[in-house]
């Protein structure tokens, strides 16, 4: 990368994956999301990432929803607030 130019080539959600923000934090591995189609789940942080990523209210992060229960989710990627800045830039989320 260089640093005149800024940009990175960032993680993108897959075909069964979705942007969202987390928007509060409910305590344990759970948080609530607000996703980019449009619905509020609960977002579980598995123990991969629990310990090793910190994540806040307002992070940017990629979520799988539940294929059973619609209205939860698995957070799989947390991006950095650069990161963040950049996918707002290049209009992936608003």
């Amino acid at each position: 990368m260089s640093e005149e130019s800024g940009r990175r080539n960032l993680r993108m959600p897959n075909k069964d994956e979705v942007f969202a923000v987390v928007t509060e934090r409910l305590g344990g591995n759970h948080v609530r999301l607000r996703c980019a189609d449009g619905k509020e789940r609960l977002g579980r942080i598995p123990g991969r990432m629990k310990y090793r990523t910190w994540i806040n209210e307002d992070d940017v992060v990629i979520c799988e929803p539940w294929s059973w229960q619609d209205e939860k989710a698995n957070i799989e990627w947390r991006y950095t607030d650069q990161d963040a800045d950049q996918l707002r830039r290049e209009g992936h989320i608003q």
